[in-house]
C-alpha cells in the first residue's frame, strides 16, 4: 500500500506537471506581446511612425509610415512574420519568403533581432521604466538601431 501511495502521488505530479507546461509558456509569451511604437513628429511638419505588433500566436506585423516633410508623398512600408523568443530577453524575427512577403509586406524581417528591456523584478524603488524593443540586428540598416516602446 505504501509503494501504490507513492507512485499516486507520482502519478499526480507528472500529470499537473503536463498540464502546467503549456500555461507556464504562455505567460512567458504575453510578457512580450503587444504593440510598440516609436514617433517623431518634425518642426518643418514631417512625421515619421513605426508600429510593431507581437501577437499572441507569435506573429508579428510591422508598419513604417513616413513623411518628412509637406511637399513629399506618404511613403508605407509593411513587414509580416513571426517571432520567439530563444535567448532570455532577446526576439528573434523571421520572414517567410513565400507567403510573408507580397506587394504590401516587402520587408524582410529576417536576421532581425531585439532585446526586450523592462524594469527589474528586483528594483523596488518607485521609477517608471518603459518596456521597449531594442533592436540590434536586421538586414535592413535602419530597423538596426531602431528603439520602440510598448503601448501601455
Amino acid at each position: 500500500m505504501d509503494l501504490t501511495f507513492k507512485l499516486n502521488d507520482i502519478n499526480r505530479f507528472l500529470v499537473l506537471l503536463i498540464f502546467m507546461t503549456p500555461l507556464l509558456s504562455f505567460s512567458q509569451t504575453t510578457t512580450y506581446t503587444g504593440v510598440y511604437e516609436m514617433r517623431y513628429e518634425l518642426s518643418n511638419g514631417g512625421l515619421l511612425e513605426r508600429t510593431l505588433s507581437l501577437n499572441l500566436d507569435s506573429t508579428f506585423l510591422f508598419h513604417q509610415f513616413k513623411k518628412l516633410d509637406t511637399s513629399q508623398p506618404e511613403e508605407n512600408k509593411y513587414a509580416k512574420g513571426v517571432w520567439k523568443v530563444e535567448k532570455e530577453n532577446i526576439i528573434y524575427f523571421y520572414t517567410d519568403q513565400n507567403t510573408d512577403l507580397d506587394e504590401t509586406h516587402s520587408l524582410n524581417f529576417n536576421n532581425t533581432k531585439a532585446r526586450y528591456h523592462s524594469k527589474s523584478k528586483r528594483d523596488k524603488s518607485g521609477r517608471l521604466i518603459k518596456k521597449t524593443l531594442n533592436f540590434f540586428a536586421s538586414d535592413i540598416f535602419w530597423v538596426k538601431s531602431m528603439k520602440l516602446t510598448k503601448k501601455e
